[in-house]
């Protein structure tokens, strides 16, 4: 095997690979539609299609991670977190500072038939609420949190507790979001969800219960902002 068969080899057999390509690509796709409006749909699609493939792709190696299910309670507890999350997020709008606000992903302004816009939403709706709660949720928590107490992260425990990884992940988590406040608050929620419960299936419930409902209420409402 020459040198560089071996290299990536070695570099795909890395266990922390399968966490941090979906988040980076996502991030990837995301970034242009700042610079190019007119592209927001199709990047849109694009990420949710692709990294929602690359998750399905890996998905065995991400067996150990959702190896603990939900008892009923702890799925009722994960949903509340979810919606304290939501109106968390809602509530204070105007109060709190945000990084670079937009006017957010009004699908009947980038699409030219209700019909396209329909389906935009559709597919913002799964991205949001399937897609990206999985995705974030393997890298900043079940990953990153676990890699700050130790490099060989899996020797970790799921939902392991350090000051260190708890906050750190938490304030990383708001920057990712330019509802700076709002996202550092609900990282720590997240966080603490998973500390109290041990099991990732947790903390993804209450991150896709929160998504759907604020699609829910964007639709509902036309406050396109939140998107």
């Amino acid at each position: 095997m020459s040198v560089s068969k071996r290299s990536i080899k070695e570099l795909l057999e890395k266990p922390w690979l399968p966490y941090v390509v979906p988040f980076v690509l996502f991030l990837l796709f995301t970034e242009p539609a700042r610079y190019f409006p007119s592209l927001v749909p199709f990047l849109y699609v694009a990420k949710t299609v692709v990294v929602g493939g690359i998750l399905w792709f890996w998905r065995h190696r991400y067996a150990e991670d959702f190896s603990s299910g939900l008892t009923f309670s702890e799925f009722v507890l994960a949903a509340f977190c979810g919606l304290l999350v939501l109106v968390l997020w809602i509530a204070p709008e105007g109060y709190f500072y945000q990084f670079d606000p937009r006017t957010g992903f009004n699908p009947y302004a980038l699409t030219g038939t209700k019909g396209a816009a329909f389906g935009l939403i559709a597919v913002r709706l799964m991205g949001a609420s399937i897609v990206v709660p999985i995705m974030e949720e393997l890298f900043w928590r079940s990953f990153l949190m676990r890699y700050l107490i130790d490099v060989d992260f899996r020797s970790i425990a799921m939902g392991a507790f350090t000051w260190l990884s708890f906050l750190g992940v938490a304030v990383l988590f708001g920057l990712e979001h330019h509802r700076i406040v709002v996202g550092i608050i609900a990282g720590l929620l997240y966080g603490l969800l998973l500390v109290y419960q041990k099991k990732l299936r947790g903390v993804v419930v209450a991150h896709a219960v929160t998504n759907f409902g604020l699609g829910v209420y964007v639709i509902a409402t036309g406050n396109w902002a939140f998107w």
